[in-house]
């Protein structure tokens, strides 16, 4: 892409991890600066800074200055900056990084509304539950190369477990966790603090036999329910689990 090639530009919108705004404008001026660039149109202009500015919430804040905002405040202005001019194509680099969760909310929600109404976005990401809310189709990337791609569907059939079973209980002897190592189907047994979790390898009916177990055992607990792989665990399992730097 050519430095001028503004007709291209207009149709792109960026948002980096970091805030870049400028601290000498307002929240209206600065949207009003980055809308500038491609909507030369006062009246229009003035609209799309309306609309950005309803999108992620600043109606209060229009006239503060950003070291007036809070940190979730500014991930708003940021993605406002970004997006006024309404763009078809937008780059999102991880959004809503140490961000408070009601501004968490307010940008996925946002985003949300950006693709339905027919943007299409690229949005990166260490959160999978946000992918999971966001994206339909997903590609999973490690040191720079790709380990899989397809929709979040298709992605969690690669999970090794075919099932994840959490029971809240209290001071589990170390001798029923052995034996429900060994119970059929088991992949995995993890107790910490007051939390056991149990992953199957396959098989439909193991909560129910989990349940008898402990029933057998006289093993009491305060919770304990069931759910599918999530996003986030066919990750672990292509990355790794090991600390990265």
């Amino acid at each position: 892409m050519k430095p001028d090639s503004y007709d291209i530009k207009a149709k792109i919108g960026v948002i980096f991890q970091e805030v870049a705004v400028f601290e000498e404008l307002t929240v209206y001026e600065n949207i009003d600066y980055f809308c500038g660039l491609y909507i030369k149109n006062k009246d229009k202009r003035k609209q799309y800074i309306e609309d950005a500015i309803q999108l992620v919430g600043l109606e209060d804040f229009k006239k503060f200055y950003p070291k007036q905002l809070s940190g979730g405040l500014l991930r708003r202005l940021n993605i406002a900056c970004g997006i006024a001019h309404k763009p078809e194509l937008i780059f999102l680099d991880e959004p809503t990084v140490a961000v408070d969760p009601q501004s968490r909310n307010n940008i996925l929600d946002g985003i949300k509304k950006l693709r339905d109404n027919g943007a299409t976005i690229v949005y990166t990401t260490h959160y999978m539950e946000e992918v999971e809310i966001i994206c339909d189709r997903v590609i999973i990337l490690d040191k720079g190369k790709i380990l899989a791609t397809g929709t979040t569907d298709e992605l969690k059939e690669l999970a090794k477990i075919e099932e994840k079973v959490t029971v809240e209980v209290n001071n589990l002897e170390e001798k029923y966790i052995e034996q429900i190592k060994i119970l059929e189907n088991v992949d995995e047994v993890t107790y910490n603090g007051n939390i056991l979790l149990i992953t199957y390898k396959k098989g439909k009916n193991n909560l129910v036999e989990l349940i008898d177990y402990m029933k057998e055992e006289n093993i009491k607990y305060n919770k304990i329910y069931s759910e599918r792989p999530t996003l986030n665990d066919v990750f672990l399992e292509l990355t790794g689990k090991g600390l990265r730097d």
